[in-house]
């Protein structure tokens, strides 16, 4: 296994974090993978408290293995769910009993959205609760998790001193979302960048298109299309631990073998060449150009273009279906949904791309703002807080 320093305390991580959202049935099964998993070098496991399961799962197989202390357990509060001041310390501590622990090593807001969402929970008193918790050595390292986009990811890095952070990342996602552009600011800043996702969800690896496949196929290294898509991460120097929601004995030794012989810098230009052309098939003919540059930016209306035109490209491509695409929408665009355009144009002649970003963002709106975005939008806002 390679490890990669956390900038911020020094702490060795491994590059290959164990992501638990897609924990096997078989709680047996489980046990095994995770044994095999710290004895072969994992020592860093990401759940959280809205994953079905998934910490009462993790907390009993580190107990019975004895292995709590081999490794640093990362979990997530949902601000979202968070209406009082007393549901801190409540969701806290059914936490530490889930996992069968006295302490968090890496505790993250989960799926905080922006500025205002962490001013929501300051107001009620996160604050104090982070401050005590961190005193008392129950909480080591405080971060959050992000979808959204670049401006506002930079906005919330600033906003407050934060230990580290977890972003998605991967080849597809390279100028979508935090993007490259975050990972490289949030570790200008020295904070650690934990990285999700790597596969889509395991996108990158069963939905990719044939001509896809026959590019990785082609290439004069033979690599598994997962491969491709981890090693790519990896590449990155500013990257600490890529979190994989691996579900079988196959899938964690593999993985683990990549995570062994993996190192940053190490792709060739002719490498970076394969990337190119697979996103470019990715992408197909019906999606917008848009590299997400950012020179379009910033909207007089609050428009999040490139963010919008990803989840438009999401949708068209197949990449994500209809119900994730709409889901995504909500969530990342907030307040800066493709329907805030008034046409001003302003945009257009900052676009090194010569989109016509006016009528892209119409074929965005009436593709993501049907007739249930509305009643979904003021549900996730409601009850999700997005």
């Amino acid at each position: 296994m390679i490890y990669r320093t956390n900038p911020r305390n020094k702490e060795q991580l491994s590059q290959l974090g164990f992501g638990c959202m897609r924990f096997d049935r078989d709680d047996r099964e489980v046990e095994k993978q995770i044994a095999y998993a710290i004895e072969y070098g994992v020592n860093y496991f990401d759940t959280a408290y809205a994953y079905p399961n998934n910490e009462e799962r993790l907390g009993k197989a580190l107990a019975a293995l004895g292995y709590r202390g081999k490794v640093f357990i990362a979990t997530k509060m949902p601000t979202y769910l968070i209406s009082k001041p007393d549901d801190f310390d409540k969701m806290f501590q059914t936490q530490l009993k889930r996992l069968q622990t006295d302490y968090i090593d890496y505790y993250l807001m989960h799926m905080l959205s922006n500025v205002g969402e962490w001013e929501r929970v300051c107001n009620l008193g996160i604050l104090d609760f982070i401050n005590e918790k961190k005193k008392n050595g129950q909480i080591r390292n405080i971060g959050f998790s992000y979808h959204g986009g670049l401006q506002e990811f930079k906005d919330l890095i600033d906003i407050y001193d934060w230990d580290f952070c977890m972003i998605q990342f991967n080849y597809l996602d390279e100028n979508n979302q935090a993007g490259k552009s975050g990972l490289e600011y949030a570790a200008s800043k020295g904070l650690p960048v934990m990285i999700m996702e790597p596969l889509r969800g395991g996108k990158l690896v069963n939905k990719l298109p044939k001509e896809a496949m026959k590019v990785w196929e082609n290439a004069s290294v033979k690599r598994s299309p997962a491969e491709w898509a981890l090693r790519w991460v990896w590449n990155h120097p500013a990257v600490v631990t890529v979190l994989s929601g691996m579900n079988s004995m196959d899938m964690v030794k593999e993985n683990i073998r990549i995570a062994s012989e993996a190192k940053a810098e190490e792709l060739t230009p002719a490498d970076l060449a394969f990337y190119e052309q697979v996103c470019k098939i990715i992408l197909g003919k019906d999606t917008v150009p848009c590299t997400g540059c950012g020179y379009c930016m910033p909207c007089p209306r609050g428009v999040d273009i490139p963010l919008c035109f990803t989840c438009y490209n999401d949708k068209k491509s197949g990449i994500e279906g209809g119900i994730n695409s709409q889901f995504h929408y909500i969530q990342r665009t907030h307040n800066h949904q493709a329907s805030l355009c008034i046409g001003c144009g302003k945009c257009e002649g900052h676009c090194p791309q010569n989109i016509a970003i006016r009528e892209e963002l119409k074929k965005v709106r009436k593709e993501l703002e049907g007739p249930i975005y509305r009643p979904a939008r003021y549900i996730a806002k409601k009850i999700l807080k997005f």
